[in-house]
């Protein structure tokens, strides 16, 4: 029994470091697929492994997962990124639950650090993924943020931070603003390519929906100003994506622009009230007065 650690590259030489030299004690070999960095990379990489090679650099990593996977020679494939780490316990695990093999696959609960914090709600924790599995038993598609593909039996590991990858998330506003530009360009030429048309409607429910699931269904008012401020940027994004959809439409006038706006908006404050009613009073310091003066921005 054999366990390859696979990780995908671009520019990772802040991070490469600290990810190898987790994984290296508990793994047969490590297969690093750079898309042709520029930085030190490569360089650092070579310290830890000879097996490196190299895809087109295509803006996301999916394409190159199948191909990286196609380079391990292990039984067991863990798939883990540059700016991941793999605690010790973790690792010794992942080893005894290869060498017992019960199940095919396993999803790992991921530790979101994002601006220097954990958060641990907002839809970012557990975040299980997939990284653990038999080779052949898993393959991802092309598109961005794509669903893998499994064969046989999984199991999710328990949402227990000994039991999770920690993942060195955004690290500031700068880096996210960055990838955010850079996913919602190929986000919105996918739904565009898929026969997507730009409407009013979503430049408002769109970003004010994701924003509700983020910082109320989630429970995003729990991580503090952390959840509150990714809600919002969470929001942005979304609208980003939209305003490009408009963008490759032509940016093409629209009628009834006024009406649509404060049809979406009325609908958008009812989405507000009704989500202050769900919180309870132990969880609701300061949010109300929050959500309130927003809502009377917005024609409340």
């Amino acid at each position: 029994m054999k366990i390859s650690a696979v990780v995908n590259t671009y520019n990772e030489e802040s991070n490469i470091t600290r990810c190898l030299i987790s994984v290296q004690p508990y793994v047969d070999e490590i297969v690093v697929v750079d898309m042709h960095s520029y930085d030190k990379t490569i360089t650092i990489v070579k310290k830890f492994t000879p097996k490196i090679f190299y895809h087109e650099n295509v803006g996301y990593v999916e394409p190159a997962r199948n191909f990286a996977i196609g380079k391990a020679i292990g039984d067991w494939i863990l798939l883990i990124d540059a700016d991941e780490v793999l605690k010790e316990e973790l690792g010794e695990k992942l080893r005894r639950l290869a060498e017992h093999a019960i199940y095919d696959f396993y999803r790992l609960p991921r530790k979101n650090i994002i601006f220097k914090s954990w958060i641990q709600h907002s839809g970012w924790w557990p975040d299980h993924q997939i990284r653990f599995f038999k080779k052949d038993h898993v393959t991802w598609g092309d598109e961005i943020h794509s669903i893998p593909i499994t064969e046989g039996r999984g199991m999710d590991l328990p949402a227990e931070e000994k039991n999770a990858l920690v993942h060195y998330n955004y690290d500031s506003i700068k880096q996210y603003i960055s990838r955010l530009n850079r996913y919602t360009e190929i986000e919105a030429e996918a739904k565009v390519k898929s026969g997507y048309e730009f409407q009013i409607k979503n430049l408002i429910l769109a970003p004010v929906n994701e924003f509700l699931g983020r910082y109320f269904a989630w429970e995003g008012y729990k991580d503090g100003l952390h959840g509150l401020v990714l809600a919002f940027l969470q929001a942005i994004s979304l609208l980003i994506v939209e305003l490009k959809c408009w963008e490759l439409a032509g940016f093409r006038e629209e009628a009834e622009v006024n009406e649509q706006l404060f049809l979406n908006l009325e609908k958008s404050r009812q989405d507000f009230d009704h989500w202050l009613k769900q919180i309870s009073p132990s969880n609701n310091t300061g949010i109300k007065n929050v959500i309130s003066k927003i809502k009377s921005k917005i024609g409340g």
